[in-house]
């Protein structure tokens, strides 16, 4: 099989690997969809290098991008019993591996194993940017039939994660949330807090973002480019601030721009990865009695969750899409969301 790689200094190459086969407690997935997100955009902008997280592992050895997979189980290893993995499922993968049992792994949150995480699918092991993937059967979640493959694709990171820190914020509809970056991230989390009854305040620096943002149900949408958002959004809520407040841009501003926008007493969520902030801790938070929080993808348990939520309330995930590619158009693919003026993009295998 072909699969795609991070070569280094925004390159992508679609090299030749052996067709897997399943080991004891392992399965092999035929992928019908894997999403690209933004935390991708790293590790293909990363210099030429044989260095973990470039599409080598730290061995040297090529490592198949993609850590949004979905498909339908293929084949089957020794030791999986049904009730795990069986011929055909609709499955979503849980990107992390763990030891399996300490209390992390125990309660679905391998990727904060206290032995160190085994595998990160898509930067340290084979992703899902070709036809096959191998991975534990442990790591599946299975995918409702109402939702496609592409939807699950988004729930197996990006929509995932913005679904986690909403649960994590406890938002309800009386609510006002400020979502700053309308990226993936940032348009899932719009989309579901619209869902949930809250009224939606979307920040970004793209107009074309902005609109995907009102189209997924936002309020209002400010740019920082053309105005003070802390001030903004002072206005708009009677010179309190916004009960919730949820960064997706990882950029300092955004987040410093965020805990300025949150009323007293309310909650600030950090999901962006990367960066520093510079927090004036007395004035930011201490005499506001702010509540600062972050949220890091999420469990096998929050993952089944997600794709519950999105199947039995009709969450049109599928709308996040701007553009579907194959794998032989990788360059492309990358080249434009690398821009991060677009919504979301898939390659559809």
């Amino acid at each position: 099989m072909r699969g795609l790689v991070f070569t280094g200094d925004r390159s992508v190459a679609l090299m030749d690997f052996p067709d897997p086969t399943p080991g004891e407690g392992e399965v092999v997935l035929q992928i019908k969809a894997s999403g690209m997100c933004g935390s991708d955009l790293k590790f293909y902008r990363m210099p030429k290098g044989g260095n973990a997280g470039l599409g080598f592992a730290m061995h040297g050895t090529p490592v198949i991008a993609g850590h949004e997979p979905c498909g339908e189980v293929l084949a089957v290893g020794p030791g999986v019993s049904p009730k795990e993995a069986r011929l055909g499922q609709r499955v979503i993968v849980h990107h992390y591996n763990g030891c399996g049992v300490c209390e992390h792994c125990r309660t679905g949150w391998s990727q904060m194993c206290a032995e160190g995480v085994a595998a990160i699918y898509g930067v340290t092991a084979h992703g899902g940017h070709a036809p096959f993937m191998k991975v534990p059967a442990k790591t599946l979640v299975p995918l409702p039939d109402e939702v496609s493959f592409t939807a699950g694709a988004a729930i197996a990171c990006g929509t995932g994660t913005a679904f986690a820190a909403l649960r994590r914020m406890k938002l309800n509809g009386a609510d006002t949330i400020a979502i700053f970056g309308q990226g993936p991230v940032g348009l899932s989390a719009t989309q579901f807090a619209a869902a949930m009854g809250a009224r939606v305040i979307a920040v970004d620096i793209s107009p074309e973002r902005l609109a995907l943002a009102r189209a997924f149900g936002a309020d209002v949408c400010i740019n920082p480019r053309e105005t003070d958002v802390p001030d903004a959004i002072r206005t708009l809520t009677h010179g309190r601030g916004a009960e919730q407040t949820l960064d997706a841009s990882g950029t300092p501003e955004g987040r410093i721009a965020a805990i300025r926008s949150t009323r007293a007493w309310g909650t600030c969520c950090f999901v962006g990865e990367g960066g520093n902030v510079t927090i004036d801790v007395s004035p930011d938070m201490l005499r506001r009695q702010l509540s600062l929080i972050a949220s890091w993808t999420f469990s096998t348990v929050l993952l089944a969750e997600c794709a519950r939520y999105v199947a039995d309330r009709g969450i049109e995930v599928d709308r996040l899409f701007t553009h579907r590619w194959s794998l032989e158009q990788g360059a492309d693919a990358y080249r434009l969301f690398d821009t991060q003026t677009s919504g979301k993009g898939v390659f559809v295998i």
